[in-house]
This record gives structure tokens, C-alpha cells and sequence, in this order.
């Protein structure tokens, strides 16, 4: 085994050499000849390991007032990000840079949370104070479905979404229900309204944001929801609403906006401190500790949401307080703990 670095973190690498006899045989001439190239490849490798690292830059820009919250991860290297400020849909490359419109923003309408699911190709987007998810065609752009997803109560805010093998749920900050969007076969729409489910159990709706970034297990059978405005965490039964709280011993997690949930690790990006928080969860979800420390760039700004990719955390900078019309945006690498 090899140990090789890139700048941010050691990679192993195992190499099985040949044997080489030790008579000078023709057979023993042909192994040396092996290993000369085996070593050659050794070279190869440790010399391009810090090159593919820079391939993907720090940052990747936005268009100037484009007010961006959610980011999803599509096939291979691309992305997509939704604009607050129109409901506007881009569709990226993380390895250029290079992004282009692929959805047209519509006055009054919002993008929010993302989420991709790579069967369909379908990016489903939480709509904000339109109180709606939306469905778009990952590809050509074309919306495919509108959700109504108004509470009946004095105000909405759908926030984030997660697609899972039989449905994708969102979120509301301004009222205690998640919304469930049947799936079909291979992620297929169905011909159905969303159904709204109230959040109950352990779940205390309070007096501001409140339900925020949304992720699910991989079998989909139970949703994990942040409450910002009381930092605390919770597993949830998408079935029912139920909801309990999973206590973190390392303490709240204030500010608490995007989720991402890798293995048993979850990363909590908290706005306003301008750090990503990450909870190593007990295999019950009863418990969760801080662990590594918080992540933290001094590039970030105000950020929202993150998606991974490779060894990479990709993260949303909203910038909220500055000029939108004259602010610069842009989505943050950095490396996940």
C-alpha cells in the first residue's frame, strides 16, 4: 500500500507487484519489464492525484441577483440550483463552472430546497411562499407537475424536499405538516394530490422557522427534519407525522437549514453561524454527538444548503442581508469531515 496526498486528505493506494525471478531467464527479463511499468503507473498516479483535485474549483459562480437557497446533484458532475427571487432553474457543471438556464423563472414564484432522483431524471424543487412543489424534467426543463401544498393557515413556506424509492416529502417551516408525493415504478409521477401529514409526537411547532432541511434513510422509512428556530433534530415516520426528537449530546444546533446524510453522519448547515455541523447518529437515531468539529471556509456566506459529491460538500451561499440586485453568487467545495 501507497499512501499519497492531494492537499487535503491522504489516499491509499494498493498495487499487487510481480514477483520477479532472480535467473537471468527470458521469462525473468519479461517481469523486470513488468514491474519497471508497474512502478512507471505508481508515478503516474501520485503525480495526478493533486492535479484531479484542482480540476473542480473552490467555487463555482452564479448569475449576479440570481438569490440562490437549493442545489441538487444530477448525473455525473452536474448541478442544479433554483433562484429565490423568480423560481429560476439552473443547470451547471461542477467541473467547469459553466451553467446555463434550464427552467425560466416566473414572477412570484420561488425555488427552495432540491432534490434529483436519478431513475426519472425528474428534479423536484420546494416552491416557498407559493405553497407548491414543483416537478421539472431534469433534461429539457419542462415542468411536468405542480403540488398544492397550502396548510390553510396564515402563511406557507415550503422549504426542502427528499425523494425516496416510493414518494419525495417537503417540508414547511410556517406550518407543523410534511407533504407526501406518491411515486410510482422508477420514480414515475402519479395522477395524485400531495397529501399533507401533521407532525406529531415529540414536535412542538413554535413561533418561527420550524420545519427546514429534510433527508431520509436509505430505505426510506424514516425522514430525519431539523426545527431551526429550536435547533434540535428529529426522526420522523413518514407514515404518520410521528416525530422524535434525537437528542444531541454535543447540544442544539441553532440555525439549522440544509441536511445531508451520509452512512450515520449528519451534516447540519447552520446559516447564520456560517459553519456545517457534523453529528455522528446512534444506529437507533435516539442519539446524536458533534464530532471533527464544524466545517468552515472563509468563503462561505450566509450558507443554506449542500449536496455531496465525491469527497466534496458542494454549499449554497444565499448572502441574505446584502444587495440581491447587485450581490455576486456562487456554491462552495469543501471537503467533508
Amino acid at each position: 500500500m501507497i499512501i499519497v496526498g492531494d492537499g487535503k486528505r491522504a489516499v491509499p493506494i494498493t498495487i499487487k507487484l510481480p514477483l520477479v525471478p532472480v535467473c537471468g531467464t527470458a521469462k525473468g527479463e519479461r517481469m523486470k519489464r513488468l514491474l519497471v511499468l508497474s512502478l512507471s503507473v505508481i508515478l503516474l498516479l501520485v503525480l495526478a492525484l493533486p492535479a484531479l483535485a484542482d480540476a473542480f474549483p473552490e467555487t463555482v459562480p452564479l448569475p449576479t441577483a440570481f438569490q440562490p437557497e437549493g442545489i441538487a446533484i444530477g448525473r455525473g458532475p452536474t448541478f442544479y440550483a433554483g433562484s429565490l427571487a423568480d423560481g429560476r432553474i439552473l443547470k451547471g457543471n461542477l467541473r467547469t463552472g459553466a451553467s446555463a438556464v434550464l427552467a425560466p423563472g416566473v414572477a412570484g414564484n420561488q425555488a427552495v430546497g432540491m432534490s434529483y432522483d436519478a431513475r426519472s431524471g425528474y428534479l423536484f424543487v420546494a416552491g416557498g411562499g407559493t405553497a407548491e412543489g414543483r416537478v421539472y424534467d431534469g433534461q429539457s426543463g419542462e415542468l411536468l407537475e405542480t403540488y398544492a401544498m397550502a396548510s390553510g393557515g396564515p402563511a406557507d413556506f415550503i422549504n426542502d424536499v427528499v425523494v425516496t424509492r416510493d414518494a419525495a416529502y417537503f417540508t414547511n417551516s410556517f406550518a407543523p405538516y410534511i407533504y407526501r408525493v406518491a411515486l410510482g415504478s422508477g420514480g414515475q409521477l402519479l395522477d395524485q394530490a400531495a397529501e399533507a401529514i401533521m407532525l406529531q409526537g415529540d414536535w412542538v411547532q413554535g413561533p418561527d422557522f420550524n420545519a427546514n432541511g429534510i433527508v431520509a434513510k436509505q430505505d426510506g422509512r424514516t425522514l430525519i427534519v431539523v426545527n431551526s428556530g429550536q435547533g434540535k433534530v428529529f426522526q420522523v415516520d413518514p407514515q404518520d407525522g410521528t416525530a422524535k426528537e434525537i437528542v444531541l449530546v454535543s447540544g442544539a444546533v441553532p440555525f439549522g437549514d440544509g441536511l445531508v446524510l451520509q452512512g450515520q453522519d449528519l451534516y447540519v448547515v447552520q446559516n447564520q453561524l456560517n459553519q456545517i455541523s457534523v453529528i455522528r447518529l446512534s444506529p437507533d437515531l435516539e442519539t446524536g454527538i458533534a464530532f471533527d468539529g464544524p466545517i468552515s471556509s472563509p468563503l462561505f456566506n450566509v450558507p443554506t444548503t449542500a449536496k455531496v459529491f465525491g469527497s466534496s460538500l458542494y454549499v449554497v451561499n444565499a448572502k441574505f442581508g446584502s444587495d440581491p440586485g447587485v450581490t455576486d453568487y456562487e456554491i462552495v467545495r469543501v471537503a467533508r469531515n
